[in-house]
This record gives structure tokens, sequence and C-alpha cells, in this order.
């Protein structure tokens, strides 16, 4: 038999929680009938996929945790790729903005006459699976990449990225910085400098290691906000450095933006928008808009 998809999302929520008591008051069953999904699961899997004292996954659940995730996100965006297929023009278009985003969101044209946007500045990571499973109509992204190479996305349902703007990118550093006065600057070269780790609000940190060679680029400090004026503050407050798209950190007091010399890479804005080809009509206009020349 298949694998039913209400089972298995039970078996994450239990598994993520740690209780079935806790599972069952997320889900809005009782705990009897959690229990029940947990056990059917496992006779469908011939195999227990929980330890019961402590509440935990064992080998084989492990595994199963693994393929749960983008099982159930394949679901979700099948079901909302079937709805879209269906659904008569909006009035109304969910739009999902990373932080550093939001200024290309700002220099696009309005919509049509009518149209309400609905603008939510998430985090990156989790903008195109909210895409792809329709919790978003679309959504802006960003990212640090290779002029010539598209941004790296997670793998969901099907999408298809656009190019909204793409801008160079700096160092921001403490105004005073002994390299404030250098023209551009080599990130290999400051692979152990000291770092704020601001996943949120400029270029992750694990990202500067993945694109620019072996280096520590280590986190003096770990910021989770996703307001970057705030991160700024901390940069020229000598707590350590960040890659920013330039215009994010130019002008501002204390800062000092150099801009990147090495390797050659830009910060980059896309649109993300559910299936393949062209957008929907009600999208078309964003779209097009931001990625003219």
């Amino acid at each position: 038999m298949g694998m039913d998809p209400h089972l298995l999302r039970t078996f994450v929520a239990v598994a993520r929680l740690g209780s079935f008591s806790a599972a069952a008051r997320e889900l809005g069953y009782t705990q009897s009938a959690v229990s029940q999904h947990i056990a059917a699961l496992e006779s469908d899997l011939g195999t227990v996929l929980l330890g019961r004292r402590p509440v935990e996954p064992t080998e084989a659940g492990e595994r199963l945790l693994g393929h749960a995730a983008p099982l159930l996100l394949r679901m979700e965006a099948a079901r909302a790729d079937v709805a879209r297929a269906g659904a008569v023009r909006p009035s109304r278009l969910v739009v999902g903005v990373s932080p550093l985003a939001v200024d290309a969101l700002v220099r696009l044209p309005p919509g049509r006459p009518g149209l309400r946007l609905d603008i939510r500045v998430l985090d990156r990571a989790a903008i195109p699976a909210a895409v792809s499973s329709g919790g978003l109509d679309l959504g802006l992204t960003d990212g640090m990449t290779a002029p010539s190479d598209p941004l790296p996305l997670p793998e969901t349902g099907p999408l298809t990225a656009a190019v909204v703007a793409e801008s160079p990118l700096c160092v921001a550093l403490p105004a005073g910085h002994p390299l404030a006065p250098r023209p551009g600057l080599s990130l290999s070269d400051l692979a152990d400098a000291q770092w704020i780790d601001a996943p949120g609000s400029a270029v992750p940190l694990d990202r500067l290691r993945a694109v620019c060679g072996p280096g520590a680029y280590r986190g003096r400090l770990r910021y989770e906000g996703t307001d970057v004026r705030g991160l700024l503050a901390l940069v020229a407050a000598g707590r350590g450095l960040a890659v920013l798209p330039t215009g994010a950190a130019e002008g501002r007091d204390g800062v000092a933006a150099v801009p990147v010399a090495a390797p050659r890479l830009v910060h980059r804005v896309e649109a993300l928008y559910a299936g393949a080809g062209d957008p929907p009509a009600v999208l078309d206009h964003i779209v097009r808009a931001g990625a003219r020349p």
C-alpha cells in the first residue's frame, strides 16, 4: 500500500516534539489517534520507527525522517499546483521577500489596479518551499553567486527563477578599520578575520566558505535578526565584518563599504514562482519589470 501522508505528518510531529501528547495537541488529534497513526505506519513499513521511553526515532525512523520532509513538501506542491490551475484571477498577491531583497521590491512598479500586495519579510531559506507549497504567490530571494551562475535553491516542487536585480558586493567594516581606505578587498585574504555570522541579513558565512575556498570565516558573534541597520550598527561598533550588497552598506554612519575585488561575485535578487515556463499573468508585471536592464 502507498504511504499515507497523514500518518507521515503525525510521525514527523512526534519525532520533532519527542512526545505523543504534544504531537496530538499540535495536530488537533487525540493522543489515542496519534498512537494509532504511528502503529499503522510501523505496520505498513514492517519496522519500529519510534522508541517509547524516551520517545525518539530508531535507526529506521531516522532514515524515514530524511525522506519525510521532501515527500510532504512535494505533496503540498502538487496540491498547490492543481489549485492554481483552476484558480480565478486573484485580487491579493502574497509576496515573500528576504531582507536583502526588499530594496529590489521597492524599485518595482506597482501592480495592476485593484491588486493588493501582502509583503512578508522571511528568512531566504524559507522562501522556495513556501512558494512551492502555495504559501506564497511569489518569492524574492537573494544571494551571492558568480555572474553567470543561478542562485542555489533547495529541492522543492518545480520552481522558475527570473533575475530581478544584480549589484556589486562589499565588505562592511568600521570606518576606522586599517583596511577601510583600500579600493578593493579579496575575500580569501579575510578568511581569518573576525566576522559577524548574520545569515538572515548578510551573506551567510557558510556561503563564503563554499564559494571562496578553504578558510575559517569564523563568526565572532551571531546576529539572528533581519534588520540590516542593526547589523551595520554592530559593524560600526567593531564587533566584526560582514559581506553585503554595496547599496545596503554605503552611506551608513561609522561603516566603510569596500568593494569585493576577488573572487568575481555579485549579489543577485531572483523572483521565484511555481511551475515552469512564463509566469502567471498576475505575476508577469513584477517579473518582467524586474528583468529589464
